[in-house]
């Protein structure tokens, strides 16, 4: 009996150094001789939530004083301070985010993922101007976008464009627009905030080439007033959709319109319509021909610009993370034009079968391809549109603020000499 206890303590014995081995061998002692340095971890800031509510109390506040400036005080001076106060906290203390311009794309992507989360701060510096704008007009882009109050400072001299140059020009946003949907409705990339010219100068951190495009477009500023809202700014487009349904809009005059002419030139963003009071105005055959041939031109317009944008989805593509990656991976393999990135190296240690990855780049090629029809259709829509716009003559006897392009700045109300 004495030998056979002997004989399985000896055994268990032997099994438990065999097993002591092996983990040995199975999970080797760390190595801690390198040079690698434990980064130093630290706990999320609590005053971050009570930032985010102090942004838009701030947002809040500053369109209420910038409304009350512009519709009851008509004060270019006070709405001049508003501006500067917002460039000074939304520009360089925020450094620029949260931006209503570039929620465009988080609002976007979460209605097309939902997975995506929204923060309230996003959604209410993307709604509350647009709020203020259905109102009151496009005072947030007098007294509250800190973008359009730097170029503001640098507008001495600006000259006027002329209506067909504004016009063609100012097609662009609508472009842009579109394509930072298309961008973050695809998961693509948020080029808003990738191409914005003023956040690297607001966090004094700006690339030499962004560095550059903000100096000429601040240079430019000097002769074109804000050439960016006016010509680049996608949420611009939003705002003058809104400020054309204004419940209260910017007049230049709290009275009637003496015609003294004295606010023709006032403007530096053409945003003054004059008078048309043609003595021989269009006869009613005229008018319902060119009706005819707008309501065949905007259907046409519309199919042409959808078709294009349908055959170009690849290229509207080819900036997709994953279209790269796909284009790069299936690629054959003498192209000595696709070197080995990173991402290809990681793809192919993954495991990942290719198949995998080729369904994926095909939905998304697809998703494109919407997109692309869409985006088309739309650019022909606000082309012919536009079209339609420059052939309808609109008679007016006064000079009016156009409610779409007018920035609500206040600049022409100093020129008015009737006063409340």
């Amino acid at each position: 009996m004495k030998k056979q206890l002997i004989h399985i303590l000896l055994t268990l014995l032997f099994v438990n150094s065999s097993l002591v081995s092996f983990a040995a061998q199975r999970f080797p002692k760390p190595e801690f001789e390198t040079a690698y340095l434990q980064p130093q971890t630290h706990q999320p800031a609590p005053r971050a939530e009570l930032l985010a509510l102090v942004d838009v109390a701030v947002l809040t506040l500053a369109l209420v004083l910038a409304s009350w400036m512009v519709i009851r005080r008509r004060s270019r001076m006070g709405v001049f301070l508003v501006s500067l106060g917002s460039l000074a906290y939304f520009g360089f203390y925020r450094q620029g985010c949260v931006c209503s311009i570039g929620a465009i794309q988080n609002v976007t992507q979460a209605l097309f993922d939902n997975s995506f989360f929204l923060p309230i701060t996003v959604i209410a510096f993307f709604i509350l101007p647009l709020g203020v704008t259905l109102f009151f007009g496009r005072t947030f882009c007098a007294g509250v976008c800190p973008l359009g109050a730097i170029q503001d400072l640098v507008a001495f001299r600006p000259m006027k464009l002329g209506s067909r140059l504004n016009a063609v020009l100012g097609l662009i946003p609508y472009l842009y627009l579109g394509l930072a949907v298309l961008y973050a409705a695809t998961g693509t990339d948020f080029i808003i905030c990738r191409y914005d010219p003023f956040v690297g100068i607001f966090r004094f951190n700006a690339s030499f080439g962004m560095f550059l495009f903000a100096g000429l477009l601040l240079l430019s500023g000097i002769f074109i007033a804000r050439p960016y809202c006016r010509f680049l700014c996608p949420y611009g487009v939003l705002l003058n959709w809104t400020s054309r349904f204004a419940r209260r809009h910017l007049s230049i005059t709290p009275a009637k319109c003496i015609q003294c002419r004295l606010c023709e030139n006032s403007c530096p963003y053409d945003a003054i319509d004059l008078p048309l009071t043609g003595s021989n105005p269009e006869s009613r055959t005229t008018r319902v021909r060119k009706l005819i041939f707008i309501s065949l031109l905007i259907p046409f317009l519309v199919g042409t610009g959808g078709w294009t944008g349908g055959q170009l989805h690849e290229i509207l593509a080819g900036v997709n993370p994953k279209i790269r990656l796909a284009r790069a991976v299936l690629a054959p393999a003498g192209d000595k034009n696709l070197p080995e990135t990173f991402e290809i190296t990681a793809f192919r240690s993954a495991g990942k079968p290719v198949s995998v990855l080729y369904s994926e780049s095909s939905e998304i090629l697809s998703r494109f391809y919407t997109g692309g029809w869409i985006l088309g259709s739309f650019i022909g829509l606000v082309f012919g549109l536009l079209i339609a716009g420059r052939m309808l003559t609109r008679y007016r006897t006064d000079y009016v603020p156009n409610r779409g392009r007018c920035f609500s700045c206040a600049r022409c109300v100093d020129y008015c000499p009737v006063k409340e």
